[in-house]
């Protein structure tokens, strides 16, 4: 039985979470009995985890070259690790795989989370006199990249979740086996690097899909977990209806001139489609020359690595137990990302004011696995983080996340950069052909400019004016609205600095700056 993901990706934490994967030098029964039983409990909803034994651990990351396993000690640690399980109750068997790495052989255990939680184990194992002696039996769960013996709150949320299974991770009844098609997974594990991808060709679908964890139920009545259905079948919107991202490009309040654009299937196509369209048909550069420096400056409408992680959020967190799609909607003004239902309620409203947006549990973890698998999505609580600091990089006004106090839906909305709007365009379109700007309009388009987005070198006002370069009438005006007292040098005492910047003298961020 082989591993999901590729074991080089788990070993360098490049498509797993650090806090999914439990580094072991040697074979160690009790706390890797603990551990498996925390990954079983999957108390966060994250999907479980890994543990590698033979790995040697440093400072959260893997020593490497790996330490490995003495070969002829391989098959006894597999057959005390399938006695150690025993303990665990219910009874959870990880899927063990032997790998070699750099000539040495380790052992990669996968644990997803159970169906049967909550697990538990013995605090002790031990041998006496050849008879097998254990202690009191506690429930474990991750917390971080620790395993940790749970309270007595976290051991009653731990039992209250006993019917709790993530709706991705349960089986549908109304599907087939036949219904999960080859060659999208055999697409999948190529991608990943999966070893399941050589032995498919030789297996039968059910033996692949059993080992994925993507079917499940006795032998004589397979099926497919829901999860399967949304990644490896053409049309996963017939067992989940509305399964789908809509993009309406909306370039008129009154709905003139509207489009649409729906994308259905896999999951992950579905996702990659509507984000080539979206960077293709709407994400637009404005580049910038600035004079002594090969470098241009570059400003998009909308930086792709905040949409990407904005759509990439909504398909990971919706819930598909609701008949509604994923809207993105394009106007002049903004980008709005819209999906059912709104953040976990441990979220509060005024960590959405904040922008902090860390959800201790997740609603779906196998759609977040096979996404990771991918390379699609980032790791944990990493999104909201990556869309603040992307349109903050690009100059962009702060991303706004809305919800409702019954938290029925959630919205995010990436304004556009200023100097994509339509209001912007009487300084950013270049000056036509025969006509000239009067001092006076040049003036107040400056005072304009550096109002709306702080301090600014000259050369950058004069590319936001639409020229190519900074002209001796603007060096004029700039001069006379200094000797107005209206703007001021951030440095005074040098005047010709590449450093540089004008400021509007109310301007109080400014000042500290000046202060600084």
């Amino acid at each position: 039985m082989a591993l999901p993901v590729n074991i080089d990706d788990i070993i360098q934490q490049r498509k797993v979470e650090r806090t999914r994967i439990e580094y072991k030098s040697e074979w160690d029964p009790e706390p890797i009995i603990h551990t498996i039983t925390a990954f079983a409990n999957d108390f966060d909803n994250m999907g479980g985890g890994y543990v590698l034994i033979g790995v040697e651990e440093e400072n959260g990351r893997p020593r490497l070259p790996v330490k490995g396993l003495d070969p002829d000690s391989i098959d006894t640690i597999q057959n005390d690790l399938l006695d150690k399980c025993n303990f665990i109750e219910p009874r959870c068997i990880p899927t063990i795989e032997t790998c070699t790495i750099n000539n040495k052989e380790i052992l990669a255990l996968w644990i997803p989370g159970g169906d049967e939680r909550p697990y538990k184990c013995p605090e002790k194992l031990h041998t006496r006199r050849g008879r097998k002696k254990v202690g009191k039996s506690y429930y474990y769960i991750r917390k971080g990249a620790r395993t940790l013996k749970a309270n007595e709150r976290e051991e009653q949320e731990l039992i209250s979740m006993v019917r709790d299974v993530p709706f991705d991770d349960r089986i549908n009844y109304h599907a087939d086996v036949a219904d999960i098609r080859p060659a999208l997974i055999a697409d999948h594990l190529r991608i990943v690097g999966s070893d399941h991808y050589e032995k498919a060709f030789n297996r039968s679908v059910e033996e692949i899909t059993t080992d994925m964890q993507i079917i499940k139920g006795p032998s004589e009545y397979k099926k497919p977990l829901n999860v399967g259905l949304m990644f490896f079948n053409e049309h996963p919107e017939r067992y989940f209806p509305l399964a789908q991202i809509e993009v309406v490009d909306k370039p008129d309040p009154t709905g003139v001139g509207m489009t649409e654009k729906i994308f259905t299937g896999p999951l992950d196509r579905q996702l990659q489609n509507a984000l080539s369209y979206i960077r293709n048909n709407f994400i637009k550069e404005y580049v910038t020359k600035m004079p002594d420096n090969e470098q241009a400056m570059r400003t998009f409408n909308w930086p792709y690595q905040a949409v990407e992680e904005a759509l990439c959020n909504a398909v990971y967190h919706r819930s598909y137990q609701i008949s509604e799609p994923i809207t993105v909607t394009i106007t002049p003004e903004k980008m709005e990302i819209l999906s059912f239902p709104g953040p976990d309620c441990s979220i509060t409203d005024n960590d959405l004011q904040k922008r902090i947006l860390v959800s201790r549990r997740y609603r779906n973890r196998r759609i977040g696995n096979f996404l990771k698998e991918l390379g699609i999505v980032e790791g944990r609580n990493t999104g909201v983080p990556l869309i603040v600091s992307s349109m903050e990089k690009n100059g962009s006004e702060l991303p706004v996340f809305e919800t409702d106090e019954e938290r029925s839906y959630f919205l995010t909305t990436l304004p556009i950069h200023p100097l994509f709007r339509k209001s912007a365009k009487t300084y950013l379109t270049e000056t036509k052909k025969g006509t000239r700007r009067r001092r006076d309009e040049l003036g107040t388009l400056i005072i304009k400019i550096l109002t709306e987005r702080g301090n600014m070198s000259a050369n950058k006002v004069a590319a936001a004016l639409g020229y190519k370069k900074l002209t001796d009438t603007l060096r004029s005006v700039i001069k006379d609205l200094a000797g107005a007292d209206k703007i001021a040098y951030l440095y005074p005492e040098k005047s010709r600095s590449r450093n540089q910047k004008i400021f509007i003298k109310t301007d109080k961020r400014a000042r500290e700056e000046v202060s600084r």
